[in-house]
């Protein structure tokens, strides 16, 4: 069964800073260390730019190299979106605080498991700190089978925390608004941390949501709060405020609200 240190560790425990503006203030200062976190969602709602921003922070603001591991887009592809977003990747790699493996889930999988595979190696001459997979969503191409899943993502997991590093890790979410599932194979109730991001309408216009909806053994900011992507980075704002409904995608002015300005009339 898959068990991270951080699963034992209480809200003293070390943290590792994403560094984006907002959210290390929504998990209580960061990632707990050697931990996975899950970022949830629907294509377009920001979570590679998360992962990706996580990575080049902890390079150039902690000293920490990374490792980003793609199962869907072509590295090149991802150094073009992170300098969308004001991240020189293929400047950290030139550095060799950086490295990127580019593979399918399956040839993955096997390396995981073998001492001295490419991620062990990988891991070894760079001191890699932290890791970003974009996504794991793409594990479920191996098996149609639940209990194989299950066992899969827990493979895959305990792999990654053999080492002291910490990990953000990519899911599709196949709800664009309204709906919410968590459950999908499993991953949801072994990862340390979900941060889910969501499409809302307001006003007829489109915003993204953020939320921290599970962060173990810690405490958190339980507000549904707004996030932009810049050409600095992913900015996590402040909450809707004066709204109910945020995760139906609809949301509406919240009774209190309209009670305050039906008295103002």
């Amino acid at each position: 069964m898959f068990m991270s240190e951080s699963s034992a560790r209480n809200e003293n425990s070390e943290r590792v800073p994403t560094g984006i503006s907002g959210l290390d203030e929504m998990l209580g200062g960061g990632l707990l260390s050697n931990s996975v976190a899950v970022v949830k969602g629907a294509p377009g709602t920001g979570k590679s730019c998360i992962g990706m921003e996580y990575i080049a922070k902890g390079i150039r603001d902690y000293g920490e190299p990374g490792l980003i591991i793609t199962f869907e887009e072509f590295p090149r592809q991802l150094y073009r979106d992170a300098l969308s977003i004001g991240f020189d990747l293929r400047e950290f790699e030139r550095r060799d605080q950086l490295r990127t493996i580019f593979t399918t889930p399956a040839v993955f999988l096997r390396e995981i498991q073998q001492p001295g595979g490419i991620f062990d190696r990988t891991i070894e001459e760079i001191s890699v700190k932290r890791v970003f997979v974009d996504s794991m969503t793409q594990l479920e191409r191996i098996t149609q089978d639940p209990v194989e899943l299950r066992e899969i993502m827990y493979t895959f997991l305990n792999g990654l925390l053999r080492y002291n590093i910490t990990a953000v890790v990519t899911q599709e979410d196949a709800y664009i608004t309204g709906n919410m599932s968590v459950a999908e194979a499993g991953l949801s109730y072994i990862v340390d941390t979900i941060i889910q991001l969501r499409y809302v309408e307001i006003s007829s216009s489109v915003d993204r949501a953020i939320f921290v909806l599970k962060h173990r053994a810690s405490d958190h900011d339980k507000r549904i709060r707004r996030m932009s992507i810049t050409s600095q980075g992913v900015r996590v704002e402040e909450a809707f405020e004066g709204r109910e409904g945020i995760l139906t995608g609809n949301p509406s002015v919240s009774r209190r609200v309209r009670r305050a300005e039906e008295f103002l009339k």
